[in-house]
């Protein structure tokens, strides 16, 4: 298991060796970065999200309340036992004050109910399920970047209303596959289209053959793919390869990264649509962030990683208003201060932790298209903030009033 501990600002002599009463009147931030750091899901998330929270804890300058911030960083492999094993190690021993993932869902799940359990602040910018803020939500918990929710009701309305209105669903068979195909079919439905079927596949797997085969035999105009990472990259290749989009099916493709059109290359990916919650080529602060990041990183921001970088400065900016690192009170002045930056403009944390923000509804481009090796989208549409997500008047989350 990878484990690392990042100093971010040199510790003085008199830091290192205070008292007991220097020590208990402010506690020093450390931040746990949770992600998949060789698996799926790591170049969305992986390293460069641990670059992401470390450029946003040196640009905030490295100290709140007059201590050092720390940020550690640990492989929890896609498995949600090591989730949730390193979450209460980082709390229990190491004081943690704040963790931000690039999760799975069923491994967010796990982490909201412990940070509920042990009182401390949990970011999702890598998970997807919208039960984080619905039926799961929590105090101290904030979804920042997208949901299932957003995504279905994204790419989901846009294929259906153009005439998408038979679907089959290729499915990740765990929480974040089976809520995307949820959300997304509710979409379809409501629509007037109809759901021919559906298939759930294993995480990450290679062949994707008969279950493409199944979707085919369905006659359903668009096959959606509820997966992501590698699944969405190799079941978009072998519906090329078997000739299944030549044959006039559509892909809706519900969750992709800017990484994996770089890895199926524009021959394949061009034309998908889907929704997103970032790009790095939208404006001028979008494009200075990101070179920045590919000043360290090497590549470009995924979302996730973009996200990770605004909700960690966000974080520090709400414990340093608080004036202390006690979650109650940073988590109210998180929900009670506005989010502006290069991510998002005029972002709101809601009563049941979801960020409101602009989300953007993207295209692959053609190879004709592309003037360099990352330029890779293009944006269709801006979906405002208060239409991408889920309406507080369908919440179910306790945590808000009915009026």
């Amino acid at each position: 298991m990878t484990f690392k501990r990042t100093a971010i600002a040199a510790l003085t002599l008199s830091a290192l060796f205070a008292g007991p009463a220097q020590s208990q009147a402010v506690q020093q931030v450390k931040i746990g970065a949770l992600v998949d750091m060789s698996g799926i899901y790591s170049a969305h998330g992986g390293p460069g999200m641990v670059t992401a929270v470390n450029m946003a804890v040196e640009d905030f300058g490295g100290k709140v309340l007059g201590q050092p911030i720390e940020v550690l960083s640990a492989n929890y492999q896609n498995k949600v036992d090591i989730a949730a094993a390193r979450a209460r190690e980082w709390y229990d021993r190491d004081g943690v004050t704040m963790i931000v993932e690039s999760t799975d869902s069923a491994a967010s799940l796990a982490l909201q109910r412990i940070g509920v359990e042990k009182k401390k602040i949990t970011i999702f910018s890598g998970s997807a399920t919208s039960a984080l803020t619905n039926a799961e939500c929590s105090p101290y918990g904030v979804h920042y970047v997208y949901d299932t929710y957003a995504l279905s009701h994204g790419t989901g309305l846009a294929v259906t209303k153009a005439g998408g209105d038979t679907w089959f669903f290729i499915t990740a068979d765990y929480a974040f596959g089976h809520a995307l195909e949820k959300d997304t079919a509710e979409v379809v439905v409501q629509n007037n289209g109809k759901v021919l079927g559906s298939v759930r596949a294993p995480l990450n797997s290679p062949d994707f053959s008969s279950y493409l085969l199944q979707a085919q035999a369905s006659k359903a105009k668009v096959i959606g793919l509820a997966n992501a990472g590698t699944d969405t990259q190799n079941s978009v290749r072998q519906a090329s390869e078997f000739g299944i989009t030549q044959s006039g099916q559509k892909l809706a493709t519900l969750l992709v990264f800017l990484h994996d059109i770089k890895g199926m290359g524009l021959k394949v990916a061009q034309g998908l649509q889907f929704t997103n919650g970032f790009y790095w080529d939208f404006d001028d602060e979008t494009r200075a962030f990101a070179n920045k990041f590919y000043a360290r990183h090497k590549g470009m921001p995924s979302m996730v990683q973009a996200g990770a970088y605004s909700a960690t400065m966000h974080y520090l900016k709400a414990v340093a208003a608080a004036g202390t690192t006690d979650a109650d009170a940073v988590s109210a002045k998180m929900k009670e201060m506005p989010i502006n930056d290069f991510f998002a403009k005029h972002g709101k944390i809601r009563a049941d932790g979801r960020m409101v923000h602009d989300m953007y509804l993207a295209e692959a481009k053609k190879p004709s298209e592309s003037k360099s090796d990352w330029d890779l989208l293009k944006i269709n549409a801006v979906i405002p903030g208060d239409q991408a997500f889920r309406p507080l008047s369908e919440s179910v989350c306790p945590l808000v009033k009915k009026s």
